[in-house]
């Protein structure tokens, strides 16, 4: 019912591209239409696993390197984006993916959803799990059940090497500067608010767009996680990372159990989807934080250009 749903989806969207396209606007990629949601018929039964046609499908934003990207083939072991036909996903969380499909014999369907959409998504039943770079806090923990972490990001920030502030040893030597962060995050939330005068920006939709703006000089610095900053770098030598972790001039929160929480990375699950929750968490606890650096690594060799 899933797939067939899917392609419906898939049918309909391609109808409002074209449409568009007719009309002089640009076209988006539409997220697949919502199945039945994951619950039993009286509402209070158990919650379904989502894989019970031996299909785990994956949201993520296919844009949001190097946890995921976007690419047109299928190079370096990248696997089709269902509802944009012709384009690849890989990255980390692809990575990710198709080890706990793997250990578990399902095979794996990832859908492009956007950032605010990935609850709202798991919620209807349109994805199984969103492996996404979700840091695992409080506030997302009360909408979803999270399994993992299956990463653990530091928070930092990027700056250009020619900057006023390349040299920051701490957040009090970026004050008064010109920032932004990802939105909805705990980067532009929490993080750039603590930094004194900060001239915080309108937040970018995506991490590619909050990177161009640092690269175009929009703005001065931006927060984001060690992998984001890394995959930047990776990319562009000109950028430089400024890491005050493990110092009193680090981004403050109210406990190390706060902290944690929004550096350790999970995967979302519907409330009460225990059965995909346990799943993920059993091939993860096989995993090292050696073994998560890795292919992280490996994920950063092989990204495409921001």
């Amino acid at each position: 019912m899933k797939k067939n749903v899917l392609a419906l989806a898939m049918a309909v969207s391609m109808g409002l591209s074209l449409s568009a396209c007719g009309s002089g606007t640009a076209s988006q990629p539409q997220e697949s239409a919502a199945p039945s949601a994951q619950v039993s018929d009286n509402g209070s039964g158990p919650v379904a696993s989502g894989v019970e046609d031996g299909v785990l499908t994956v949201g993520m934003e296919c844009a949001y390197a190097p946890y995921n990207w976007t690419q047109m083939n299928d190079a370096n072991g990248a696997v089709p984006i269902s509802n944009v036909p012709g384009s690849y996903a890989n990255g980390y969380d692809v990575m990710i993916a198709k080890k706990i499909c793997e250990a578990n014999g399902w095979e794996l369907e990832v859908v492009s959803t956007a950032w605010d959409s990935l609850t709202p998504s798991l919620q209807s039943g349109t994805i199984d799990v969103a492996i996404a770079g979700q840091s695992m806090t409080a506030t997302r923990m009360a909408e979803v059940d999270m399994a993992g972490p299956y990463y653990y990001a530091t928070i930092v920030c990027v700056t250009t090497s020619g900057s006023q502030y390349a040299s920051a040893a701490s957040i009090s030597d970026l004050a008064g500067g010109s920032c932004t962060a990802q939105s909805g995050t705990i980067w532009y939330d929490s993080c750039l608010p603590q930094i004194e005068g900060a001239q915080i920006q309108t937040a970018a939709e995506t991490a590619p767009a909050m990177i161009m703006q640092l690269e175009t000089g929009t703005v001065d610095f931006i927060c984001t996680d060690m992998p984001t900053a890394m995959g930047a770098v990776a990319k562009n030598p000109d950028l430089k990372v400024l890491d005050f972790s493990g110092t009193g001039g680090d981004f403050q929160f109210a406990s190390e159990e706060e902290r944690a929480e929004n550096v350790n990375i999970g995967m979302s699950v519907v409330k009460g989807n225990s059965e995909l929750r346990e799943a993920m968490d059993k091939v993860l606890s096989g995993m090292t934080q050696e073994d998560f650096e890795k292919m992280m690594g490996d994920a950063i060799a092989v990204q495409p250009e921001i």
